[in-house]
């Protein structure tokens, strides 16, 4: 069984989590990431490689760069602190109601949508039974 590395390059991050290595650095200018330095090569730990993967996840759900931050932020603290699980509870909450309510725009829409399309298909038949009874 091989042993997990304790240390990465932003190639190995690249690769490991499907992202450009453009990605990394860019979450790096946000403050996200801080790899140390030898020379011209950044080198990540185990932290730097939780960090990320905790990013992409966030990321996926919807949060904003200064939300994952924030909360990375305090995890670095204190791990699963009653006031970090508090913020995260309530940064999902208001990602919920977000996304609750964009459900809600896109059922209104494709309520419109099937309104319009049946108006549509009846002036279809409408002209349609015209032509036929026009000599």
């Amino acid at each position: 069984m091989e042993q997990e590395k304790t240390h990465y390059t932003i190639g190995d991050l690249a690769r490991d989590f499907r992202i450009t290595p453009r990605t990394i650095r860019y979450y790096e200018e946000h403050g996200i990431l801080n790899p140390r330095r030898e020379g011209r090569q950044r080198i990540y730990t185990r932290a730097d490689r939780t960090r990320l993967k905790l990013t992409l996840r966030g990321k996926r759900l919807g949060l904003s760069l200064a939300q994952i931050k924030e909360l990375l932020d305090m995890y670095d603290g204190m791990h699963n602190s009653p006031a970090q699980i508090r913020e995260f509870l309530r940064v999902l909450a208001e990602r919920r109601a977000a996304l609750e309510q964009q459900r809600r725009d896109i059922e209104a829409v494709l309520a419109e949508i099937d309104q319009l399309e049946a108006q549509c298909h009846a002036a279809l038949a409408e002209a349609g039974a015209q032509a036929v009874a026009v000599p």
